[in-house]
């Protein structure tokens, strides 16, 4: 197989810029290669994991996206890189029965992206990665979930048993970042609907009991100190318990243990844990070839493109930019999204013979909204101005938190199919329960 500009990774920068590119050029030019069959927006899957967004309705198919917008899917995960030889490996997909479906394939290309996102920082921290659940992908949301259903469902059949202790489910989410709080949120809303749909015997409030952990001194510590006190409020008032300035130091099968510098540790029970606290590069970049920084990710020069490899370009989580004040461009899916807007004019003035940009990408923080269930959101929006930002909350927030949504669908999907997909999901949430109950 061979294509003139190969992506890999469906995520939000992506599969934006497969689809801009293949409307433009045409599949036999442009080929997204991811190791998933449908792509999912990174940030619902907190509402995948409280089981508010189902992914069978919510998920779309690259398979669909690549023939409605002209380019060329490949199924399966990237394995190796020969850089000088511009070919790529793509791993066999075998069912699990162990029989073959697809054979291992090389790809030839003129011109790569990598656009393979994060995965979870441990830190180090004993017992993080055996006894917790990071929202990396699909699966880990989905995992989640009916880990969810099942304490909940062994919780409601001993409520009120002689012998059944302390009745009720515990959960620590650690890491008080976006992640972390709008998951807190989302699950004491759906604890409530969860409590209507069958397990009417639990309190919601009283017996699914939510902890955030957070080392830095306040949550959402990149934004405004006025969102954090905001959503701190938020998350009191829904009975969540917040702990700061304490850090984790292990995590065994039934507990968290916490502390400040100092002072004794403390144990917080936990049926089921999160971990939210951090990022970093897939460890498959450091066996690619190419040169990357301290934390794993590939450098990236002004125009994108990998240092010392003029035709191999990297956006998102797993590229390091630097902006004009020598800061890391942050890792978020707004960043992505200018990023594959940056490389798609790339690409289209190369095929157009024109010269190459002259100006170098620079990223644009147009603010950060935090989401709080289905009815309430909070967060900054920055202004033209450097250093202007207006606070918003309620219900406008959660307006525009769902319009961040619908523009990334509006990218992939268009205009007119992304407003018929809205309006049918609104009709079917009409008809269907409030949560995903199997």
């Amino acid at each position: 197989m061979h294509s003139k500009i190969v992506i890999v990774g469906g995520g939000a920068g992506g599969l934006e810029l497969a689809c801009k590119l293949g409307r433009k050029l045409g599949p036999g030019q442009v080929m997204l290669v991811d190791s998933r069959l449908y792509h999912i927006w990174k940030p619902s899957l907190h509402e995948v994991a409280a089981g508010t967004l189902d992914i069978h309705q919510e998920g779309l198919s690259y398979q669909m996206l690549a023939h409605d917008n002209g380019f060329t899917y490949v199924y399966g995960a990237l394995t190796a890189l020969d850089a000088p030889g511009k070919q790529l490996t793509v791993a066999a997909i075998a069912t699990a029965e162990h029989e073959e479906v697809l054979p291992e394939r090389r790809i030839g290309y003129e011109s790569l992206v990598l656009a393979i996102g994060s995965t979870s920082n441990y830190f180090g921290v004993p017992g993080a990665e055996e006894h917790t659940i990071s929202l990396n992908a699909t699966e880990d949301a989905e995992r989640f979930r009916l880990t969810l259903l099942k304490l909940l469902t062994k919780a409601a059949l001993k409520k009120g048993a002689p012998d059944a202790g302390q009745d009720g489910v515990d959960i620590v989410i650690i890491g008080g970042g976006a992640t972390g709080v709008e998951l807190a949120a989302e699950l004491r809303e759906a604890s409530g609907v969860y409590a209507a749909y069958g397990f009417g015997q639990l309190e919601p409030m009283k017996d699914v009991r939510i902890t955030l952990l957070e080392g830095a001194p306040r949550i959402l510590a990149p934004l405004p100190e006025r969102v954090s006190a905001a959503a701190l409020k938020l998350l009191q008032e829904r009975a969540i318990k917040v702990v700061t300035g304490t850090r984790v130091t292990a995590i065994g099968a039934a507990q968290v243990t916490a502390g400040e510098g100092g002072q004794p540790d403390q144990l917080y029970p936990a049926d089921i844990v999160v971990w939210a606290a951090g990022i970093k590069a897939p460890a498959l970049l450091s066996t690619l070839g190419l040169p990357t920084a301290k934390g794993g990710q590939l450098e990236v020069d002004g125009t994108l493109a990998v240092k010392g490899h003029g035709n191999i370009y990297a956006l998102g989580d797993c590229a390091l930019c630097l902006g004009a004040d020598g800061k890391a461009v942050p890792p978020r899916a707004q960043a992505a999204h200018q990023q594959a807007d940056y490389l798609a004019q790339t690409f289209l003035r190369q095929a157009r013979g024109k010269p190459p940009q002259s100006a170098p990408y620079v990223y644009k923080d147009y603010g950060s909204l935090v989401s709080f269930g289905q009815t309430s959101s909070v967060g900054s929006l920055m202004g033209s101005l450097k250093g202007l930002s207006w606070f918003v909350d309620g219900f406008v927030a959660r307006l525009m938190y769902v319009s961040l949504h619908l523009m990334h669908h509006q990218a992939v999907l268009g205009t007119v199919r992304t407003g018929v997909l809205a309006l049918a999901r609104f009709l079917i949430k009409r008809s269907t329960p409030l949560v995903k109950l199997h």
